[in-house]
């Protein structure tokens, strides 16, 4: 129990030194019970103190309780820059990499009924990822390297979820590849590369986890325009680029072969023309009404209306969040955009008007240091 009033005493004084401004109130976490049974757990992983706090979310209101304060294991060194999280399809396992050598990718079981982690091993990858992925199948973690400029795919064992440590394939990138995304069909692979401003495209084998150019293998974006986070809408049929540097988001129409055709960009507005606006994440609504991008330098989330006939974007409005805003997701009912912020060392639950997708603050939550990526998990 001692343990646990330190967490929450830290959390507190957290809460109190970075997030004092904030127009509503910092909510109380409590302390963590042996009997926790959630729905709705949330995963927050926090770069800077190199752990994942693991939050029961009320599924009416959004709040959010702590359940515990896991370690990531595996390196003495400091991991700052982010710690990219995955889960696997069945939402069995969680996977975490750490950005420093030995550039360990943890696994963890997702315990039932209480959404708690059990560390089962790290294996070391060839370098630090910047994004992590599981294919459909749960095989596969499919890793881009921003730093090393590679993709990797390593196997995933099939009796114990561990990740295993020879991987399948390493293909090397233009520089600062960022993002590896999976189509449901398991058949297409996407990778945002902002040092090429391409997105490249892959066919996917599940049967040898490896992949090879689709059509061209590529899709380029504007010079200099950094592509970053890409994501798939629902329907399959569209696909939607956020870049960096320009902090542009773009729609495409994905093909029959999977390759991608562009529809439309539209501009954020936050982009100066000189220094990098620091995009950082894009998502889709559930239901496929609304996207959300964020931008750091301006700490502000861009809303979107999705046409349903043509998957353009039409602007919502720009609505504030966490200082410096590296990730966040949406809960699968589509009600909460959860966001964290990697200089205040917190989250925002934004409640989601179902019929206009506005934003409206619903609860703030005190992370750990540097706090960078949300996975949200459905247990029953």
């Amino acid at each position: 129990m001692d343990g646990l009033r330190l967490a929450r005493r830290r959390l507190l004084q957290l809460g109190l030194g970075g997030v004092a401004a904030s127009p509503f109130p910092l909510i109380g976490v409590r302390k963590a019970m042996a009997d926790t049974s959630p729905e709705t757990t949330v995963y927050v992983s926090n770069a800077g103190s190199k752990d994942i706090f693991v939050l029961a979310m009320d599924r009416a209101s959004g709040k959010l309780d702590l359940i515990e304060q896991a370690p990531v294991p595996g390196t003495d060194k400091p991991s700052p820059a982010s710690l990219p999280m995955a889960t696997s399809p069945d939402k069995k396992f969680l996977y975490a990499q750490l950005r420093s050598t030995p550039y360990p990718v943890s696994t963890f079981a997702i315990e039932r009924p209480s959404g708690r982690l059990k560390h089962l091993g790290e294996t070391p990858l060839i370098d630090q990822m910047a994004y992590i992925n599981t294919d459909r199948t749960g095989r596969w973690l499919l890793c881009a390297s921003y730093v090393g400029a590679k993709l990797a795919i390593y196997p995933i064992n099939a009796t114990t979820g561990v990740v295993e440590a020879k991987a399948t394939q390493i293909i090397d990138t233009r520089p600062k590849a960022h993002c590896v995304v999976i189509d449901s069909d398991n058949k297409h692979v996407y990778l945002p590369v902002l040092g090429g401003d391409i997105v490249m495209e892959f066919n996917f084998d599940p049967a040898t986890g490896t992949v090879s150019p689709d059509g061209p293998g590529q899709v380029s974006t504007k010079n200099d325009a950094g592509p970053r986070h890409f994501t798939i809408h629902p329907n399959k049929r569209w696909g939607y680029l956020i870049t960096e540097t320009s902090a542009t988001i773009g729609t495409y129409a994905i093909g029959a072969d999977g390759t991608l055709s562009e529809l439309q960009f539209v501009d954020t507005g936050d982009y100066n023309g000189k220094e990098s606006a620091a995009a950082s994440d894009i998502h889709v609504t559930p239901d496929g009404k609304f996207l959300y991008g964020a931008v750091r330098t301006t700490s502000t989330l861009h809303g979107y209306r999705i046409d349903p006939d043509k998957g353009t974007l039409t602007p919502i409005g720009k609505f504030d969040t966490e200082k410096t805003p590296r990730g966040f997701n949406i809960d699968p009912r589509g009600r909460f955009l959860l966001s964290v912020g990697m200089d205040s060392n917190a989250m925002t639950v934004h409640a989601i008007d179902p019929a206009s997708g506005e934003l409206k603050p619903a609860g703030h939550y005190a992370m750990g240091t540097q706090p960078n990526w949300v996975e949200i998990v459905d247990l029953v």
